[in-house]
């Protein structure tokens, strides 16, 4: 079949849409399927297969149409697309998608449902990112109302929504959102892999085998939550002075963090073999987000066999159960959680290899099954409707 994914941000940019679209568009492809890509220009493209699908992925390369984008108001680091309805729907008429998907609110993405509605070709769009939930973050509590109606308006034009969780589909069914289809997450486990366990990079933050390291992985961004990672790490660290904070990832904080705390290690941006290795030589995850949508990065540390700590919600809540971590309620229970884990060895042994076990079966390739499924289900329902069946 003929696919089209439309986002606004994708590798190298580092973030979850990115590579959550980058692993469904390969995943398609690995499946025999054509796909255009379309996406904003940025520098640095790759066009590598994501983690993990290297071998399953055909020698056909991917069409992609790269569109003018522009920065992100106060978001450094990221680019949105620019509208392209014009050249959307000339591609489109010579390369006519059976189902198409639309993975960001841009205006990029908003162009894109226009050109698909006016052509008749089915949409399904993803629900990545809560900006609603942004908006007090970045100084604009007032907008908050206003960015959820406007998801609202872009989702329900579409066929389906796709969210990760259930908590997330019954939390915007109840908003006002139609439509919503659960499309779940995987993990790479050969990728994220305890065996990547490194003592020399340990050795390199300051740290030997018996020593603690608690790691961040993720956006350095206000909507993070990140005050209260230092603040549980401050805490801890009362416990186990020798502990040491890595940060892996960057964003518009990271200067203000190493700033207020010079004893830090961040790491920047960190892809393939190095995050691995960074996540499987870590020994406590603290992943403080209640922005999230899901988090990958929890399956990622949970694979990596690191004891981990987040709220419960997104993929803490599907998959961080008991004795796999904590899956926490508040910030007095995060601070609590963090303290009694990086206290008690055996503990942490435990709750890291019940991670890896809880996490083991999610399969990449079975998410692109879904995922193929949800767009053909798409495009057969349209077909049908365009040439009904006879009585």
């Amino acid at each position: 079949m003929r696919y089209a994914i439309v986002t606004e941000t994708y590798p190298p940019e580092v973030n979850g849409v990115a590579l959550t679209v980058q692993a469904l568009e390969w995943g398609l492809r690995a499946r025999g399927h054509e796909v255009m890509l379309v996406r904003p220009r940025q520098g640095g493209d790759a066009s590598a297969p994501a983690p993990g699908m290297e071998q399953d992925v055909p020698t056909l390369r991917p069409a992609t149409v790269l569109v003018p984008g522009t920065a992100l108001p106060r978001y450094q680091g990221l680019r949105m697309g620019l509208p392209a309805g014009h050249r959307l729907a000339a591609k489109w008429r010579d390369f006519r998608p059976e189902a198409v998907y639309v993975a960001t609110e841009g205006p990029l993405g908003w162009s894109a449902l226009r050109v698909a509605r006016r052509l008749q070709i089915p949409v399904a769009t993803g629900l990545h990112t809560r900006f609603d939930c942004y908006m007090g973050e970045y100084g604009l509590p007032w907008l908050a109302r206003g960015a959820l109606g406007w998801m609202r308006h872009f989702h329900n034009a579409g066929q389906a929504t796709l969210v990760p969780t259930r908590e997330l589909a019954a939390e915007m069914q109840g908003k006002g959102f139609r439509h919503m289809v659960r499309l779940a997450r995987a993990v790479d486990t050969q990728r994220f892999d305890p065996a990547h366990r490194d003592a020399d990079l340990r050795r390199a933050w300051g740290l030997q085998d018996h020593q603690l390291a608690v790691i961040h992985v993720g956006r350095i961004a206000p909507e993070k939550n990140l005050g209260l990672a230092v603040a549980a790490f401050r805490s801890l660290q009362r416990q186990r002075p020798d502990a040491r904070f890595v940060w892996v990832g960057d964003g518009p904080a990271r200067e203000q963090l190493q700033r207020d705390n010079p004893d830090f290690i961040l790491s920047g941006v960190q892809r393939g073999h190095e995050l691995a290795r960074h996540f499987a030589s870590a020994d406590l995850f603290l992943f403080p987000s209640l922005s999230e949508t899901f988090g990958n990065v929890t399956l990622e540390a949970m694979a990596s066999g690191v004891a981990t700590v987040a709220f419960d919600q997104g993929a803490a809540r599907e998959h961080l159960h008991a004795g796999c971590g904590a899956a926490v309620a508040d910030a007095p229970s995060f601070i609590d959680a963090a303290l009694r884990i990086a206290a008690d060895d055996d503990l942490r042994a435990i709750l890291a290899r019940h991670a890896r076990a809880a996490v083991i079966d999610l399969h990449p390739a079975r998410v692109a099954t879904d995922f193929d499924a949800i767009l053909a289900s798409l495009a057969r329902s349209r077909s049908c409707h365009a040439h009904p069946s006879p009585a």
